[in-house]
């Protein structure tokens, strides 16, 4: 073993398994620098090329990271550890307002569906050497991206929206290129590109959506991927104004090597206008995941793109799970036929609920932010202690901490699970809780 580090190993894979174990015990902290190669390499007589190779494979499984002259150092949050473990679970008499998940009263009924796709499977099971997307499906889907306005692209089905975004990078990226990515901004995405071994570049968002300025100095300084949500995105509920997608387009028509993927994180849940990117750069992709409106068990979503993007995702789809089954793809096409989701009920409850909320925030004093979807993002002072006081309050938040990189403190509420009743008790013990907290800007 090495000094106070707990490394070893002759060849690049036990130095660079040492790490994972030390950074996996805890006898490697987040944010602890690790010596520089030369010293490392001499310590344990190998050669610095070995040490090099070491280090270059940990930064690609997202263990450590390297900052020029600096060092390399454990990162903040390893690539194996999942934000969704940052998470407070509500005890027997706490109301749970951070799972993030719909109300299951606005879910349709998926009995009919089911029951209409166990039908088209009697009438002709589904089997090998079929068609991966359900013809039917893929026009409903296309023919509503085009109504949208998203740029005309073949259509390919996907199991989530995560499961979309990580083949779309995987399919133009390599190991230690960045992304830019909203900050605070979801979660799971924010684990899956160190996973993928990529960097992950902080964009601000606020309520109209990634701040056009950020955006332009992330793609100057180098990002070759830009992830934005459009609608109803988690955690802030921001929304892409008319105004910032032409900003925004703007800043893409200057960087058209730039991989843009889109995620419609609001689509039938959301009542504002959808304000496309696509098409400016070379390679784009459009994600809509039926999630939301629909449930989360149905885990599907169409994408779109340009065609070398939509080849090699179903290229690679086919080289592993090789389809989405067809039977969820037809009890989704059943939904959409039988407009199973009144869209716009939908969004007017959540509306209701969301918007309330931040009213009373505000007569409190409490800024608050929910352009659009079943999120409220609240800026706090102390993100560990507005979270301990409002679960001894009665009620359970999502911590900021699972959504954040760079941007300051704050806690997610989810408002699915909201009653009229239940806005006014629980705007004091946000404030109560909340602290001081300056009006800001997300990012």
């Amino acid at each position: 073993m090495l000094g106070d580090y707990p490394i070893s190993g002759r060849r690049a894979s036990e130095i660079a398994a040492s790490v994972e174990r030390a950074v996996g015990s805890g006898d490697l902290a987040p944010g602890q620098v690790l010596p520089p190669m030369r010293e490392l390499a001499t310590r344990l007589e190998v050669n610095p090329n070995t040490v090099a190779a070491a280090y270059r494979t940990l930064r690609e499984r997202g263990v450590i990271e390297t900052a020029g002259r600096r060092g390399s150092r454990v990162r903040p949050r390893p690539a194996s550890t999942a934000r969704g473990s940052l998470r407070v679970e509500a005890p027997p008499g706490v109301r749970d307002l951070g799972e993030g998940n719909p109300d299951p009263d606005l879910l349709p009924d998926l009995g009919e569906a089911l029951a209409s796709a166990a039908r088209a499977n009697a009438a002709g099971p589904g089997m090998y050497g079929d068609a991966p997307v359900l013809a039917e499906l893929a026009a409903l889907a296309r023919a509503a991206m085009d109504a949208d306005g998203v740029s005309p692209g073949p259509v390919v089905v996907t199991s989530g929206s995560l499961d979309a975004i990580e083949r779309v990078l995987s399919a133009h990226l390599k190991p230690g290129d960045a992304v830019a990515v909203e900050d605070p901004g979801w979660g799971s995405l924010l684990d899956l590109v160190p996973a993928l071994g990529l960097h992950a570049v902080p964009v601000g968002v606020d309520d109209e959506g990634p701040r056009t300025a950020d955006v332009e100095q992330a793609l100057r300084e180098g990002a070759r991927a830009l992830v934005v949500t459009d609608r109803a995105q988690n955690p802030t509920g921001a929304a892409v104004s008319a105004g910032r997608a032409r900003e925004l387009r703007a800043v893409l028509a200057d960087h058209p090597g730039v991989l843009l993927i889109e995620d419609d994180h609001g689509h039938a849940i959301v009542d504002l206008p959808l304000h496309p990117l696509t098409g400016i750069t070379d390679r784009w992709a459009f994600v809509r995941s039926v999630a939301k409106a629909y449930g989360p068990d149905l885990r599907l979503a169409v994408l779109t793109g340009d065609a070398v993007t939509v080849d090699r995702v179903e290229g690679r789809q086919q080289l592993g799970p090789g389809w989405v089954s067809r039977l969820l793809q037809q009890a989704v096409v059943h939904l959409w036929t039988s407009k199973a989701v009144d869209t716009a009920a939908v969004a007017r409850a959540y509306a209701e609920r969301r918007d309330a909320l931040v009213r009373a925030l505000a007569d409190r004093g409490v800024p608050a932010h929910g352009r659009s979807g079943m999120n409220v993002w609240v800026p706090v002072s102390d993100e560990t202690g507005a979270v301990t006081r409002l679960l001894h309050a009665g009620w359970a938040v999502a911590p900021g901490a699972r959504f954040r990189m760079s941007a300051p403190q704050g806690v997610r509420v989810t408002v699915s699970g909201l009653a009229a009743a239940d806005i006014e008790p629980l705007a004091d013990a946000v404030a109560a809780a909340a602290g001081p907290a300056r009006p800001i800007s997300f990012g």
